[in-house]
């Protein structure tokens, strides 16, 4: 016969699995984020849509501590000031905002990674933490807060709708001045954090436990992952070049960050910016002429720089250590992509450092770095203004090489001062808040090829980027015919934004990177590296600037058995190639490209200098569980009323049993044991 069953545990939790927490994260000096106790913090749900409804749960409401369900509007440094200062709260779930709040939000600093670039008190101390220049004045801060309880960001529509049909079916009086009745509708937030204090702290503890423990009990992991490079003309990866060769480095940034753990779509602060510059090296690649320049280009794409500029710090230390082909002084010419998806009337912003063109050679080649832009830009559809001389460089990886050697350069940006990015680092930089927009009723096949105005405008910048790169790296004429490819920017911002479970990524990838594509990718930095988004940008710089070659699948991944691969110049890599017609299998293929990584990892951690304050000291605490459920309660009464209840039984099935097992022989007829026999 059939049977069914039903879990008890079912029947009274109901789990809220699409949910973003915010974690705890430390550097030298203190910890930011959130945490919950051991066990998880629970509370009476109370709904905030209001600014004055969180008067209930602040003061008025008889049955704290409150959970609050915050609508995402409300979810500003002001009223989380008021959660933190009471005793009443012990947790925030918020619903994001939708559509975004118009009037902006970013929960990151005022000034982006201060401290950490290349002004200080010894070096344009008038422009040292961002004096006289706000770069993101919509910034509250709030994401490098400490908050002692759990904040969840809800991800899913229905589950906020759940919890607010529980709150009103419960937690609301029935009449005004009447407290609602038990039991309540209550919610449970669990994300107890390892790691407190300090990044010195929590790294002594894990030494300590990694030298005399088995079984160590690592509380907390520094924020890591790889840099992505690529050169025009290939490079030996484990050769050194020449002090006197000279090339042209192009970078730009990859991560971003939110005040949820990793819930970092950075649209204009991260993404943008790298489409271009993956545009401008395929079109680069492909210009007549581009492999017999005199001068090398270099692509570098930056991870970690959010957290105090990880990635360009870590690179600048491999080059003086002379642990990376190139040297600071192979760097002739510096060009850095900063955000650059809003721009206003197709205006990029050129900014230099005025500190360093004191120099008179160097304010020389920042000169014809200028002029050598302008003249891209005139036949790009881009126009190039400068800020002014006296303005400083907005945050940027080019503070970061600066520090260690004047080198000329220029920062491209869509803003002149403040940032145009009214989302800076929050939840709602998203393809949305670039102006990407698909007519109605497109198929995800049909969203990947649409060209839309913001990949139109990006493929400009990045037409601009090439042309002035193959002009810098010595080409004098044909720039005219360097163009970037509107479809691949708009299948890139697609896929890197939108969705990179696409067709076009799947044919890009190896066979075992399944798992790297999905819906909505985020790009935070994170302490498990390679991340999806660094391996998703590793292959497709590999198949837009590398070619196909004739291999075997075996030969393609042991290409140092096969002769005349040059592996100490390429990589190669067996991809998964396009659909074979209308079936399902595959063409697969190897692609030969100069793409590498290079790590990413703060040099603070390897010299084990845990309080430093020249790099980057930025740690995740390490976690166990991280869950939400909502559930009823009853109330205290009634609570220890059960209690007791459980007590009293069993006292009394003790007492019973007691009597019983003293009157076995008698209740039960028992014989008694037989006496002594005699033969």
């Amino acid at each position: 016969g059939s049977c069914q069953g039903n879990s008890v545990h079912r029947k009274i939790y109901i789990a809220l699995n699409h949910t973003a927490p915010c974690v705890r994260l430390l550097n030298a000096t203190h910890q930011i984020g959130c945490q919950s106790s051991l066990s998880g913090d629970t509370g009476v749900i109370h709904v905030v849509e209001r600014e004055e409804d969180l008067e209930w749960a602040l003061s008025k409401g008889p049955h704290p501590p409150y959970v609050v369900l915050l609508d995402g509007h409300l979810f500003s440094r002001e009223v989380l000031m008021k959660l933190k200062g009471t005793s009443r709260i012990s947790g925030l779930a918020v619903a994001a905002a939708s559509p975004a709040p118009s009037e902006g939000f970013s929960p990151g600093l005022k000034c982006p990674n201060d401290g950490f670039g290349v002004y200080s008190d010894t070096y344009g101390p008038q422009f040292a933490h961002c004096n006289g220049s706000e770069w993101n004045p919509g910034g509250s801060g709030v994401s490098y807060e400490d908050f002692p309880f759990p904040i969840f960001l809800l991800q899913d529509a229905n589950e906020t709708q759940l919890i607010k049909e529980c709150f009103r079916a419960h937690n609301v009086p029935g009449s005004p001045g009447v407290p609602p009745q038990f039991p309540l509708c209550a919610m449970q937030l669990q994300s107890h954090m390892h790691a407190a204090a300090s990044t010195v702290t929590c790294m002594r503890r894990s030494s300590l436990q990694s030298a005399f423990s088995i079984n160590p009990e690592i509380v907390c992991d520094p924020l890591l992952d790889y840099n992505v490079w690529s050169s025009l003309q290939p490079i030996n990866a484990s050769g050194r070049l020449q002090p006197e060769q000279q090339l042209v480095l192009a970078a730009t940034r990859v991560d971003s960050h939110s005040f949820f753990w990793n819930v970092a779509p950075g649209a204009e602060a991260a993404v943008g910016s790298f489409v271009a510059l993956l545009a401008a090296a395929q079109a680069l690649h492909g210009a007549p002429g581009a492999q017999s320049l005199p001068r090398n280009v270099l692509f570098v794409f930056f991870q970690g720089e959010t957290f105090d500029y990880i990635g360009s710090s870590r690179l600048v230390f491999d080059m003086e250590q002379e642990k990376f082909p190139l040297r600071l002084e192979n760097i002739g010419a510096f060009l850095e992509l900063g955000q650059v998806s809003l721009r206003n009337n197709s205006v990029l912003w050129m900014h230099t450092d005025p500190v360093s063109r004191r120099n008179e050679s160097v304010e020389s080649q920042v000169r014809n770095l200028l002029a050598v832009l302008r003249r891209s830009g005139s036949s790009s559809g881009v126009s190039l203004q400068e800020p002014g001389v006296s303005q400083p460089l907005p945050p940027s990886s080019f503070q970061r090489f600066l520090r260690s050697r004047s080198i000329p350069g220029v920062v491209l940006s869509d803003h002149r001062a403040a940032f145009r990015n009214r989302y800076f680092q929050s939840i709602y930089d998203t393809a949305e808040s670039i102006g990407m927009r698909y007519p109605e009723g497109m198929s995800p096949e049909e969203q990947l090829d649409f060209v839309t105005d913001t990949a139109e405008a990006l493929a400009e910048v990045a037409t601009l980027l090439a042309r002035a790169l193959f002009s810098l790296a010595g080409g004098e004429n044909g720039t005219e015919s360097i163009r970037a490819n509107a479809t691949t920017v708009t299948r890139l911002l697609y896929g890197f934004l939108l969705n990179s479970n696409n067709s076009w990524f799947q044919s890009l990838i190896k066979p075992d990177q399944k798992g790297i594509l999905g819906p909505f990718p985020q790009h935070y930095v994170a302490v498990s590296s390679p991340t999806n988004t660094t391996q998703l940008l590793q292959a497709v710089l590999g198949n837009l600037t590398g070619a196909s070659v004739n291999l075997s699948r075996e030969q393609c991944q042991n290409p140092g058995k096969t002769p005349g691969t040059l592996p100490e110049l390429y990589e190669y890599w067996w991809v998964q190639g396009p659909l074979d017609g209308n079936s399902s299998s595959r063409v697969p293929g190897c692609v030969r490209s100069g793409v590498r990584l290079s790590p990413a990892l703060s040099p603070a951690f390897e010299l084990r200098r845990w309080d430093s304050r020249e790099f980057s000291t930025w740690t995740e605490s390490r976690w166990k569980d991280i869950r939400a459920r909502i559930f009823l309660v009853a109330s205290r009464e009634l609570e220890l009323l059960t209690l007791a209840l459980g007590v009293l039984v069993l006292l009394l099935s003790l007492l019973c049993t007691f009597l019983i097992n003293s009157k076995a022989s008698l209740l039960f007829g028992i014989p008694a044991p037989p006496g002594p026999s005699g033969y």
